[in-house]
């Protein structure tokens, strides 16, 4: 289970390496049914990034697949490109799971940092500062 600690500190992690890096970022981690749990904002992190994180966040932890995935599979004519329709779904890289023992638990999001791949990044940093806490 993800406790509102565990969630802010994995969202604290994941900020401080964006910071480190030279990033102003949102995190948004979500419990496994796609739920906010927590939302930060770096000072200087742009207005949409608040809208941005939580909706990366639940489109991983809802698809139960990093949001870079998500994007790969929801390409026009591939199989699951319809689901891009849904208001939520934000197919872009920057978000990735929270798991624990084979179980999701929940999914972390990030954005502000420039491209998907360093959302990612820091997305990963802050499930790597709770992998002990996490472990069952």
């Amino acid at each position: 289970m993800l406790t509102p600690e565990t969630a802010l500190t994995a969202a604290q992690a994941a900020l401080a390496h964006c910071r480190k890096a030279g990033y102003q970022v949102a995190v948004a981690v979500v419990d496994r049914s796609g739920l906010l749990q927590v939302l930060l904002r770096d000072r200087f992190a742009g207005p949409h990034t608040i809208d941005v994180a939580p909706r990366k966040a639940w489109t991983a932890a809802s698809m139960r697949m990093p949001s870079t995935e998500v994007a790969a599979e929801t390409q026009a004519g591939k199989p699951m490109s319809g689901l891009r329709a849904l208001p939520q779904l934000m197919a872009a890289g920057g978000a990735v799971l929270i798991e624990a023992s084979g179980a999701t638990l929940g999914a972390i999001g990030v954005s502000g940092a420039p491209g998907g791949d360093a959302d990612d990044d820091c997305a990963r940093a802050g499930v790597k500062a709770i992998a002990d806490a996490i472990e069952f």
